[in-house]
């Protein structure tokens, strides 16, 4: 089977998987809040070509939580959210993204795996179809479980406006 590609679309908030020219699966997403931009510390989801540079968390329970792709030895609890009301919760699955356009969305001041953009999981209480991430590509914890099994390292992904 070939490797799939994932297009992210910034205006539809979905992430849609094609294999062999056609859409097998779309997720609804939730992207940057600051909107679709590459610069270092803008808050907003890098576009263009990227590939999946690294997994993690093949083996964790469905709401670990990550931080600095680490698990913390949490699961995500509305507890959690009391105690750290101010943390960007990176939960479940993470794919961490790399650019492939050089001074479009790699090296320098616009280098997405330097940004450390992901798709993970968050909390099933954010809202999904709408631009409400620090950067990253948030999705529903059943979703990324999901996508994750149907990814490897080295999988395309454009983002597109």
């Amino acid at each position: 089977m070939s490797m799939p590609l994932l297009v992210v679309n910034l205006p539809r908030q979905t992430l849609t998987v094609i294999r062999e020219g056609e859409p097998v699966r779309t997720y609804r997403i939730s992207s940057a809040k600051n909107g679709a931009g590459e610069r270092m510390g803008s808050g907003c989801t890098p576009r263009g070509r990227h590939v999946i540079r690294a997994k993690v968390g093949a083996s964790c329970p469905v709401g670990t939580v990550f931080v600095g792709r680490r698990e913390t030895g949490e699961i995500y609890s509305t507890e959690l959210t009391e105690q750290f009301p101010e943390r960007d919760w990176i939960l479940t699955r993470i794919l961490w993204l790399c650019g492939r356009e050089q001074g479009r969305n790699r090296l320098g001041q616009v280098d997405t795996m330097r940004r450390y953009i992901y798709i993970h999981g968050c909390p099933d209480t954010e809202p999904m179809g709408v631009a409400a991430s620090h950067g990253c590509i948030r999705m529903r914890n059943a979703d990324i479980v999901d996508l994750f099994d149907l990814v490897e390292p080295g999988t395309p992904v454009l983002i597109e406006e």
